[in-house]
């Protein structure tokens, strides 16, 4: 009588469950979508205006309270354009150990790459994006573009 009390319980508690994970969206890997995740619409159009200081002091305060693989990124994107490439890259590889298929960190740490002379490295940032995506994407394609580039413009230099 008590096992079939105890399975009969374990029984529902699975029946809860299930409909619940079940009704969690969906994960981008490029884009951590949770409910704890921080709305970064203000940081995004400090970023598109050019405004990275303003974007840099946001994304500190929410980096003190989230750890998230897009403010990661976007702080390690900010700072690169800033020019600070060392702390740049300490970000992307943070957003990395959170999330190691984040496809705009691989894109933005390529770049970081590309713009610091390491193609090798930057090389391995593009092979990570074509295995993420095998059918393409924006991130494959910016990169790519980026190291064409350099490539390009190396060849003409000399």
């Amino acid at each position: 009588m008590i096992k079939y009390a105890l399975f009969g319980a374990a029984s529902l508690c699975a029946v809860v469950i299930i409909p619940a994970a079940a009704a969690l969206p969906a994960f981008a890997v490029d884009n951590m979508e949770t409910t704890d995740a921080p709305d970064l619409t203000s940081v995004r159009a400090k970023i598109d205006a050019k405004d990275y200081e303003g974007a840099l002091a946001e994304l500190r305060d929410l980096a003190e309270d989230h750890q998230q693989a897009d403010v990661y990124n976007l702080l390690g994107f900010t700072l690169r354009k800033t020019g600070d490439f060392k702390t740049s890259l300490t970000y992307y590889t943070k957003a990395l150990e959170l999330q190691p298929n984040h496809k705009g960190a691989r894109e933005y740490l390529g770049e970081l790459y590309v713009e610091t002379g390491n193609m090798d490295k930057a090389n391995e940032q593009l092979a990570t994006l074509k295995q993420l995506c095998p059918s393409g994407c924006e991130e494959l394609e910016d990169l790519q573009k980026a190291i064409d580039t350099k490539t390009a413009s190396a060849k003409a230099a000399n």
